[in-house]
C-alpha cells in the first residue's frame, strides 16, 4: 500500500529526515515511535503529500506522489483520512459541519445523504446526537472522536493518526485506543499511527518502527521492540535520560 524510499527533508540547514525507507502492507497497522521533535509528524505529512521531500519517493500502490501537482494530489488524498494532533476542528462550525467538511463542494451528495453519513460515523465513534454542538462545548476526548469521524466519513483506505492520545488522561486514552482498533477492524483500513504513548504503540501496532537520528532505526513486532536489548531502543522504551539506568 505505502512505500517510502530514501526520503530526505531539510528545513533550512536543519536536516529532519535523512534517507528514510520502509513499506506498509495493505490492511497493516503500523506505529511510528521516536523522541519529540525527531521528525515523526513531518514523515506522516509526506505520506499524504502535505509536504514534499527534497529527494526520495513516496509511493501509494506504486504511484509516486512526490512530484504530483496539487490537482493530482486531490485524487490521492481521497484515499486517506487524517486525524490531527489537536483534532484541527473549525471553532465556527458545528460538529456536523466539521464532520461533513469533505462534502462541502461535492454536488453528488444531497443534504439528507450527508446528514445520514454524519450520523453514522458519529455513532461509530460513540458520539450520537452531538451534531449541533460546537467544538468549544466538547471535552478533549470528544474533540478527538469528532476528528476521527471527519477522517473516516468518506471511507478512506488509509487512516493516519498524529499523536491521537496526546493531552488525554489514561482512561480517555484507553477509550481512544479501543476506538481506533474498532475503526481498523470494521472498515478494514491501513493504519499509520505516530505516537510516543507506549501503551498505544503496543496495543495498536502490528509492527512498530522507531525513528531515530533522522532514519528508521529499528522495526519489529511489539514484543520484539519492547524486549529489545538495543541501548537506543531500550533508552526510549524505559524512558530514561541516563543510559546507566537502562534495564535489560
Amino acid at each position: 500500500m505505502i512505500q517510502v524510499r530514501d526520503l530526505k527533508k531539510r528545513f533550512g540547514s536543519n536536516t529532519i529526515l535523512d534517507g528514510v525507507s520502509f513499506r506498509i502492507e495493505t490492511g497493516e497497522s503500523v506505529v511510528i515511535i521516536g523522541r519529540s521533535g525527531g521528525g515523526k509528524s513531518v514523515l506522516l505529512k509526506h505520506l499524504v503529500g502535505l509536504l514534499k521531500p527534497d529527494s526520495g519517493q513516496v509511493l501509494i500502490e506504486d504511484q509516486d506522489i512526490a512530484p504530483m501537482t496539487e490537482r493530482a494530489l486531490l485524487k490521492v488524498r481521497r484515499r486517506f483520512g487524517m486525524v490531527f494532533q489537536a483534532a484541527a476542528l473549525f471553532d465556527s462550525m458545528t460538529v456536523a459541519e466539521n464532520v461533513a467538511f469533505a462534502f462541502r463542494r461535492d454536488p453528488s451528495c444531497t443534504a439528507t445523504e450527508v446528514a445520514r453519513k454524519v450520523a453514522e460515523v458519529l455513532e461509530m465513534v460513540d458520539l450520537p446526537g452531538v451534531e449541533k454542538k460546537r467544538p468549544s462545548e466538547l471535552s478533549g476526548g470528544m474533540r478527538k472522536r469528532v476528528g476521527l469521524a471527519r477522517a473516516i466519513i468518506y471511507q478512506p483506505e488509509i487512516v493516519l493518526y498524529d499523536e491521537p492520545t496526546t493531552g488525554l488522561d489514561p482512561i480517555v486514552s484507553d477509550s481512544i485506543d479501543h476506538l481506533m482498533l474498532r475503526v481498523r477492524d470494521r472498515l478494514k483500513v491501513t493504519s499509520v499511527v505516530v505516537t510516543h504513548d507506549l501503551r498505544t504503540a503496543r496495543r495498536l501496532g502490528q509492527r512498530i518502527m522507531m525513528l531515530h537520528n533522522r532514519k528508521i532505526y529499528a522495526t519489529g513486532t511489539p514484543d520484539e521492540i519492547f524486549s529489545s536489548a538495543d541501548p537506543v531502543v531500550r533508552q526510549f522504551i524505559d524512558g530514561v535520560s541516563d543510559p546507566k539506568e537502562l534495564c535489560f
